[in-house]
């Protein structure tokens, strides 16, 4: 794995590290285009690191992750945060890891399908993008989870978020008082106090998915060859979205990934991964094999 830093538009900085092939470690040999992969909400790129590590070697090109801002060792999310914001990160990403194609999860997705808009993007794969359509998730958004971010009040905070997105499976139909104390007991955990810690970013970032609420029509005009997926145990809002949205724009096709959770990329196997290298190696034939200890 190499790391690196990039320079944002606005003077800030992001955090990323890559997966690379025996082409680009050997400097005299010009390597395939990179793909950029996005992570979502309440984490940091570290979880998906196996995750791209397994699309490089499918692939046989370089995968790369970043930390988004508010997070690691990526500059913070400034006052004016939106998704222009993300649009403009993930733009300085690719033009820094030479990629083209991108592959993004949850919120991530979100954050591709805008940017889809407006960047050169070849190929683009999500999972559960977090899109808001003519106002579908404004029942989502908590107005409790920013009153008790802003009172310290984390635990409190995290059981909204839950409850409001349902993303945790069985356990976000949990009573608020049951979320609370799963929270207490998780922040005994480091991924646990991370996800607490990365509850102020979860705020701008929802506020910034109800912002940039769409209409089908602003995405019709999409050429990028894109593949929705939703996992079969994902929440159902997720889907509903990827089938209208392939439905309306003819480069989107849709696809449900049966026995899947919303944590799909981030969980063990390689399953969705072999599915997703298909998609981006533009092939639907063999993609090269993972050896026994990858």
């Amino acid at each position: 794995m190499e790391s690196w830093k990039v320079e944002t538009e606005d003077g800030g900085h992001l955090e990323g590290h890559s997966f690379l092939t025996p082409a680009e470690l050997d400097p005299t040999t010009a390597g395939p285009p990179g793909v950029v992969l996005v992570h979502g909400t309440l984490v940091t790129d570290a979880l998906y690191r196996p995750f791209a590590r397994k699309l490089s070697v499918l692939l046989g090109r370089p995968v790369h992750c970043y930390n988004r801002r508010g997070r690691a060792g990526s500059s913070t999310q400034p006052d004016d945060y939106s998704a222009e914001t993300e649009v403009s990160d993930l733009a300085a990403v690719m033009n820094k890891t030479g990629s083209t194609d991108v592959v993004a999860h949850s919120y991530g997705g979100f954050v591709a399908l805008q940017a889809a808009r407006t960047l050169p993007i070849g190929r683009l794969v999500t999972y559960d993008a977090a899109v808001s359509l003519s106002g579908n998730l404004n029942h989502r958004w908590r107005p409790e989870l920013e009153d008790a971010v802003t009172a310290g009040q984390l635990n409190h905070a995290w059981a909204h978020l839950v409850q409001g997105l349902g993303t945790a499976g069985p356990l976000s139909y949990l009573p608020l008082g049951a979320l609370r104390m799963l929270s207490i007991l998780s922040a005994r955990t480091n991924l646990g106090t991370e996800m607490r810690e990365l509850l102020p970013t979860a705020v701008k970032e929802m506020r910034a998915v109800l912002d940039a609420d769409a209409e089908l029509d602003d995405f019709t005009s999409l050429t990028t060859p894109i593949l929705m997926l939703s996992g079969g145990w994902s929440p159902a809002y997720f889907a509903e979205t990827g089938r209208q949205l392939a439905a309306a724009v003819p480069s989107i096709d849709f696809r449900v990934v049966p026995g899947q959770l919303h944590e799909g990329p981030i969980r063990p196997g390689k399953g969705l991964a072999v599915r997703i290298a298909r998609f981006i190696n533009a092939s639907d034939g063999q993609v090269r094999q993972l050896g026994r200890r990858r």
